[in-house]
Parts: C-alpha cells; sequence; structure tokens
C-alpha cells in the first residue's frame, strides 16, 4: 500500500503522521474514531485520513470505551505471528480501547494511553487484537497498570461488544474473541505493529 503524499501540507494524517506516542510501547498516542455514545461506526479513512462513516451499529450494542487506533501501527506478520489462531494479519492500524473515568463525548481527537493488556481476536482469520489502555493523566486510574486491575465488567463488556458488533440478526459472528491479555503481552503486540509498519511503510 502506497501512503499518498499532500496529506502533510495542511494537516497530519492521523495514521501515518502522528507520532505512536511518548514512550511507546507503554505509552501510545490513541486517535478515537467513536465514542461509547455512538450509535454509528465511525472509521478513519485511509486515503484522506479524515473520518467517514463505516455504518451504523447493526444492533443495539455500543462501545463501552474510547475506541480508535495507535498511528504508524500496522498488523502485519509479526502480530499475525503473535495469534495463533490467525492466518495474516488484518493491514490496518492496531486498534485500541481506552478507559477512561470521566466521559469523552467527541471523536476525531488524540490522547496518551497507558497500555495495561489485549484481546485476541481473529476476523474471518484475520489478526485484529484490541490493545486496552487507560487514559494515562486520568487520576481515578492513576494506579491500573494491567487489565486485572481493572472492574471484570468493563472487560465483558469489551469482549461482549467485539463479539457481536459485526452480527446481522439471525447470523452468526465471523469475530472469534481467543482471550483477554495481560500488559506484558499487550506490549509485545504493539511493539510487533510497530515493527510491522516500519516494514511496510517506512521508519521515521
Amino acid at each position: 500500500m502506497r501512503v499518498r503524499e499532500p496529506f502533510y501540507r495542511w494537516r497530519p494524517h492521523p495514521w501515518h503522521g502522528l507520532e505512536v506516542g511518548p514512550d511507546p510501547p507503554r505509552i501510545v498516542h490513541a486517535y478515537i474514531e467513536i465514542t461509547p455514545f455512538d450509535l454509528v461506526k465511525y472509521e478513519i479513512d485511509k486515503g484522506t485520513g479524515y473520518l467517514r462513516v463505516d455504518r451504523p451499529q447493526r444492533t443495539s450494542s455500543q462501545p463501552p470505551t474510547l475506541y480508535g487506533f495507535i498511528p504508524r501501527t500496522y498488523s502485519g506478520a509479526r502480530v499475525c505471528a503473535l495469534s495463533p489462531r490467525a492466518e495474516c494479519g488484518d493491514n490496518d492500524p492496531l486498534d485500541i480501547c481506552v478507559v477512561s473515568e470521566r466521559p469523552l463525548t467527541r471523536a476525531e481527537v488524540f490522547l496518551d494511553a497507558r497500555v495495561v493488556g489485549g484481546i485476541e481476536a481473529t476476523d474471518a482469520g484475520e489478526a485484529d487484537d484490541k490493545i486496552i489502555a487507560v487514559l494515562e493523566n486520568d487520576e481515578y486510574l492513576t494506579e491500573v497498570r494491567d487489565v486485572s486491575q481493572l472492574p471484570g465488567i468493563v472487560v465483558d463488556r469489551l469482549r461482549h461488544y467485539f463479539a457481536t458488533y459485526k452480527m446481522t440478526a439471525g447470523g452468526e459472528s465471523q469475530m472469534s474473541i481467543e482471550r483477554v491479555y495481560d500488559r506484558e503481552h499487550a506490549l509485545q503486540v504493539v511493539a510487533a505493529a510497530m515493527d510491522d509498519y516500519n516494514e511496510a511503510f517506512g521508519g521515521p
């Protein structure tokens, strides 16, 4: 995939023009595409860098946290190698879910997120990991360093959301939720996605 060059003239492309984060893979930037208040699935348009409407949510399910991606990451061969049931990466930036005590209602923002774990998921055989993080400067979550320290209901809701958000009425989900993993494995996934990005698009 070739990156279109003119985007930087007016604004940085959220995927290619922003930095991975201030201290990756531990603290990363998260570009937020949808919030827990959205009933429409928005997704970055890879060519222009603008947010576009992907689809209205097919069910009544809403994302339980902020949801977006980590800039300058890519789900390729290295990410796939960490997901035993996957046949390949999904060729997208690495997804991230960010827990915040205060409700954030606005998308198309980016923030500092502290990685605490993740969900190993496959989408029709493609690795589609969901990194779980907390808002870095959220005082309410300052002690949270691992997904095991989050309330269990938060993780349960994330698992259920991703297991069902592509389902149609009467149909089956193409998403398979394999497991929830801890911070150490999540850091490996983020580092692998950074390396996959550098191989696919070139380093900084």
